[in-house]
């Protein structure tokens, strides 16, 4: 017999532009572990562990990516190479939008 892969729930989020975004609600412990060491565990600055913080939960979360009515996004590599090119305005939606989301499924870890 097969095993089923679960598929872990995910979230949409629409920019007032029309992008959209979907995360997943789940994190392994391990994840959860690697975040809290990304947000403190270095001798970083506090706005550098912040934006690796927020490149760290859009990696490990994003499921796809629609921007601007185009076809969405959906493998890893591609979503992170259209993050790191996203303007400000995309930056700081991206990053709301991952305060809400772990303010929703995972409201003990740290907001970046």
């Amino acid at each position: 017999m097969a095993k089923r892969k679960i598929k872990a729930p995910t979230s949409e989020y629409t920019s007032p532009e029309g992008d959209v975004l979907e995360l997943r609600g789940s994190m392994t412990p391990g994840t959860r572990r690697e975040y809290a060491e990304t947000l403190g565990g270095s001798p970083l600055s506090r706005e550098d562990a912040w934006h690796r913080g927020v490149e760290f939960l859009f990696e490990r979360l994003a499921v796809s990516w629609a921007v601007a009515g185009t076809d969405p996004l959906t493998r890893q590599k591609d979503l992170l190479l259209r993050f790191r090119m996203a303007s400000q305005a995309e930056r700081a939606w991206i990053r709301d939008v991952l305060r809400e989301h772990l303010a929703e499924h995972f409201p003990e870890l740290a907001t970046p």
